[in-house]
């Protein structure tokens, strides 16, 4: 099967669950600076959300334009990376207007495990339909980011029944490992030299 109905589907699926959360911020009573103050842990649950779906959506992408083709079991694990993407908004809004208090935080970090678990099989699945020495498998290597990103979500849990904002902090550091770029896939696409 081609892979342009799978990508368009994804992308609005995305661009809604990116909606949704944004409709969690409401506009404050007042009319002054500091009633903004009460919105601001639902302001960076927001941001750091955003900007996780976001390294969602750009790999999604970047892993999509490797490969030449999907099939059903593609099409399902992808379904199944955008219903623990579409729990983003639920998380992120707990967490926010609960102040970061230790279950929401824990829940929030379940979510993501259970994101870079359906991305890897996504992964894993592409990777076998493509073959090994395919573009994409050469491009995606042995996916340490994404490993690491899971043992640190586990250890953010842990942490989270110490000090929620300790685990915050660990999500918060998974985002900025994610937002250094792999050039990997975006390169070897480009120029048709599928090196690693």
């Amino acid at each position: 099967m081609k892979k342009g109905r799978l990508e368009a589907f994804s992308d609005g699926v995305i661009a809604i669950i990116i909606t949704i959360m944004v409709l969690e911020l409401h506009v404050p009573h007042g009319d002054e600076w500091q009633d903004l103050a009460p919105l601001l842990p639902k302001f960076l649950s927001y941001v750091l959300s955003f900007i996780l779906v976001g390294i969602y959506w750009n790999n999604h992408h970047h892993m999509l334009a490797a490969c030449q083709r999907v099939n059903g079991a593609i099409l399902w694990s992808n379904l199944n990376l955008l219903f623990w993407l579409s729990l983003m908004p639920f998380g992120t809004a707990w967490m926010g207007e609960s102040h970061f208090a230790k279950w929401p935080v824990v829940l929030y970090g379940g979510i993501l495990i259970m994101n870079g678990v359906a991305y890897t099989i996504l992964c894993r699945l592409l990777i076998k339909e493509a073959g090994e020495g395919s573009p994409i498998a050469i491009a995606l290597g042995r996916d340490w980011k994404g490993q690491a990103s899971i043992a640190i979500y586990t250890l953010a849990i842990v942490l989270a029944f110490v000090n929620p904002l300790l685990a915050f902090g660990l999500y918060i550091a998974v985002a900025m490992l994610w937002l250094i770029p792999d050039r990997r896939i975006e390169r070897n696409v480009a120029e048709g030299d599928y090196k690693e």
